[in-house]
């Protein structure tokens, strides 16, 4: 029986992991290296070796509403796309809630973890941590869950840049990058199209020369502005659009694309890649493509090799007397303190059922928490992982057997290949509310929509409709909250909340029936075809929702 749980990292997906063990009624203990929480939201003057570090300007690119944890709304005064400050501001405030911060020891580092030698018998591993004064100590745990993050390793290919060697002016990674300071006045090259790429090139740009973005295969670039000045998340991640993606992806691609490039022609401004807009993580950024227009960022394709001071690149073109080059070109992700059986790979990712579990293991008390990818953010992934795994501990829910997972593991890699752009960067990616579906239905907390449609009519179309939160997995089942309802029917409110900084005369409004009946009809019409019902269920429907 699991009682004791070693957690390892106290950044979002530790913190989450902290709480779920105490809701199932679990002892965790959380070890971590720096001296507070947030991990990657934890700004450093100077990079820490081994951790995840940002850069001055970062702004976290999910919304307040879309990134938070599942029964615990944001502030409403809060921004609705955070500074990193704001977002470890909500960190703090989760673990003071919830009594996280005593349950977790700072400055103190796991470097082994390991089967005790009754492993088989009992199901227990040794955890070996080191303090901050290099003293070493190992404690024995029922389960160990692993929330170290994949961005602690930098990758620096330098051997595909051939000259970087002799290269005149400097080079780094963008994990070394605080803010411009510095670079006033300089020409700079930044090499890769991710988020951080395209971040940096903006924020360079405000002061440098020059900026030259280097992107191998390009990128959809999405804006946090949606429609209306609206999150664009909270526009685009709904069951609706899910369910019209499921039916028609080709049709909704075309779509997505066409709306994209009406903000601008992405073939234009040369960063339209060959994939699809749902194939890899996007690049969110509002200023690229402005500072493309005003000419402050030039895209250049891949660069071929360095000569002296100057750039060249595989078009044959040429940038001279570049004083800096950033290499914002990903991370590896490792996990040293686990054993080498534990890191076995299918395709780029590791060997884990649903991303979580090694299936090798005769007990399954190892959980990797907050190791994915998704159209969707990582908090809300990590703590439906966190909540199935302490599940799994407890026994409550029972996995299949050990050659059932291997071949859903395979299986599974081989649909992620071939949907998505995988590789050593991005080894991993998920459907994201497929993903979060399929565990809240074997944690029974998938809420009911049909139900919902019947028992709670207004309920049920924020729910299908509106923003895809995580507080609908707190209607029902293990871990219900009695706030569930409430935060999803008010998420607008704390959504428009920030901008009420000054009243603007309103327009008269312009009353209508139409749209609300129109919205009503088509999501009974949409639940008809879902669960079969005939026809005349929707007139039946209409009556009884009719005034």
């Amino acid at each position: 029986m699991v009682q004791t749980v070693a957690v390892i990292g106290a950044g979002p997906s530790g913190l989450t992991s902290i709480k779920a063990c105490l809701d199932e009624g679990l002892q965790p203990t959380c070890f971590e290296s720096g001296n507070d929480i947030g991990g990657l939201w934890r700004f450093k003057d100077k990079p820490e070796a081994g951790r995840a570090n940002i850069y001055q300007s970062v702004v976290i690119n999910s919304s307040k509403e879309m990134m938070s944890f599942s029964d615990f709304p944001p502030p409403a005064r809060l921004p609705n796309n955070m500074h990193h400050s704001e977002v470890l501001s909500y960190l703090r405030l989760y673990a003071q809630t919830f009594n996280l911060m005593g349950r977790i020891n700072f400055e103190t580092t796991v470097v082994g973890v390991r089967q005790r030698s009754d492993f088989a018998v009992t199901g227990q591993w040794e955890v070996e941590v080191e303090n901050k004064e290099g003293q070493r100590d190992t404690r024995v745990f029922d389960a160990v869950m692993v929330c170290t993050g994949h961005f602690t390793h930098p990758h620096l290919p330098l051997k595909d840049f051939p000259g970087i060697e002799s290269f005149q002016g400097k080079y780094y990674h963008s994990w070394d990058y605080r803010n411009a300071e510095g670079l006033e006045g300089k020409r700079v090259l930044v090499v890769g199209l991710g988020n951080s790429g395209g971040d940096i090139a903006v924020d360079i740009s405000r002061v440098a020369e020059r900026v030259y973005l280097s992107t191998r295969s390009g990128g959809w670039v999405f804006p946090r502005v949606g429609p209306r000045g609206v999150p664009f998340d909270t526009v685009l991640i709904t069951r609706k659009y899910d369910l019209m993606y499921k039916l028609l992806p080709s049709r909704m691609n075309r779509i997505l694309e066409e709306k994209l490039n009406d903000g601008f022609d992405h073939e234009v401004y040369g960063l339209k890649p060959k994939h699809g807009v749902f194939a890899q993580i996007p690049v969110v950024n509002d200023h690229l493509p402005a500072q493309i227009l005003c000419g402050r960022v030039q895209v250049k394709p891949n660069v071929k090799e360095f000569s002296g001071s100057d750039a060249v690149f595989v078009d044959g073109t040429v940038v001279q007397k570049v004083d800096v080059v950033v290499f914002a070109t990903g991370y590896d992700y490792s996990f040293p303190f686990l054993p080498t059986s534990l890191q076995a790979k299918s395709g780029y990712r590791l060997k884990l059922y649903r991303h979580v579990f090694p299936p090798a293991l005769d007990h399954l008390t190892l959980a990797v928490v907050g190791f994915i990818n998704g159209f969707g953010t990582i908090n809300t992934l990590a703590e439906m992982q966190a909540r199935w795994a302490t599940r799994v501990f407890k026994g409550c829910i029972t996995l299949p057997s050990k050659q059932t997972m291997m071949n859903e593991i395979e299986k599974e890699t081989a649909t992620m290949h071939l949907n998505f752009r995988c590789s050593e960067r991005n080894p991993m990616y998920v459907d994201y509310l497929t993903y979060m579906d399929t565990l809240a239905q074997e944690l029974k907390i998938q809420p009911n929509k049909l139900w919902l449609l019947l028992s709670d009519p207004r309920l049920a179309l924020e729910v299908f409709l509106g923003p895809c939160t995580a507080y609908q997995y707190r209607l029902t089942g293990p871990g219900q909250w009695s706030g569930a309802r409430q935060a999803i029917l008010t998420q607008w409110e704390r959504i428009l909340e920030p901008f009420q900084t000054r009243v603007a005369p309103k327009a008269e409004p312009k009353s209508s029936w139409k749209p609300v009946l129109v919205t009503m009809i088509f999501a009974a019409t949409l639940l008809c075809c879902l669960y079969k019902y005939p026809p005349s269920f929707i007139t039946s429907l209409m009556n009884e929702l009719s005034p």
